[in-house]
């Protein structure tokens, strides 16, 4: 079987996913690169699937020996727009063909994204707005005297008695609400759906979901590797392993 590279390049890292024709073998993330060299030790002449939201890193890997540029034309979803952004696309079309259309998808990364599909294959929508991280962050840099604050282990109390844990419980407290909402909504609408967790503080938010609401966190799976199932889609190699 012919082995191929694909590489998400995400807004915040590189997301690297290794096939043995139509079999996932792993995946794994590193920083951005300067120059276009795929890690070592892997074969330099591998063909890579490029999918990217970020322009100036497009560019770099552009003109990268046997690389093939992944865009909506190669996505199986109607109804999109010419803006909907490629790694949600995949992901909801690696969501959709391996565990079932119709399907909601929750990207915890960046930015937190919802996109929902219907069981015709066809894009519903969906919603963008900025990432735990990312919230945390814009505190801390657009005012005077909130500090850095990172994400704790466990869902902190929602009254909180100090700065920084008022932060924090101001930050999840609302994702989730956000969360339980529209994955409210689209069972209202989709009660069979699959809904899926997805993005680099999926983990994390899933722990917070079955602390807070465990009736819904039951229903919802975490995978990883999406992108990498609508990669495999979208390159035509099929059905796509599990990691081995």
């Amino acid at each position: 079987m012919e082995s191929w590279l694909g590489l998400m390049i995400g807004n915040s890292r590189l997301h690297w996913g290794l096939f043995e024709g139509e079999d996932f073998v792993y995946s794994w993330d590193s920083d951005y690169l300067l120059t276009p060299e795929l890690p070592c030790p892997l074969n330099a002449h591998l063909p890579l699937y490029l999918a990217s939201v970020v322009p100036s890193q497009t560019v770099l890997w552009q003109n990268y020996p046997n690389v093939k540029l992944i865009s909506l034309d190669n996505i199986a979803l109607t109804q999109m727009y010419p803006t909907f952004g490629i790694d949600r696309a995949l992901a909801v079309l690696g969501a959709g063909q391996v565990l079932g259309f119709p399907v909601l998808v929750i990207d915890v990364g960046t930015a937190l994204t919802f996109t929902g599909a219907d069981s015709n294959k066809a894009l519903v929508g969906g919603a963008i707005l900025p990432g735990l991280s990312m919230q945390m962050t814009m505190l801390e840099v657009r005012t005077g005297a909130l500090p850095k604050v990172d994400l704790p282990q466990k869902l902190p109390s929602r009254w909180a008695i100090n700065t920084p844990e008022a932060i924090q419980s101001g930050v999840i407290y609302t994702i989730l609400a956000g969360i339980i909402d529209f994955v409210t909504s689209w069972w209202n609408d989709f009660p069979q759906s699959q809904v899926v967790m997805t993005g680099g503080n999926s983990t994390l938010i899933y722990s917070y979901l079955q602390s807070e609401t465990p009736e819904i966190a039951t229903h919802i799976v975490v995978e990883h590797n999406l992108i990498f199932w609508g990669m495999s889609f979208s390159c035509g190699a099929g059905i796509p392993a599990r990691p081995k």
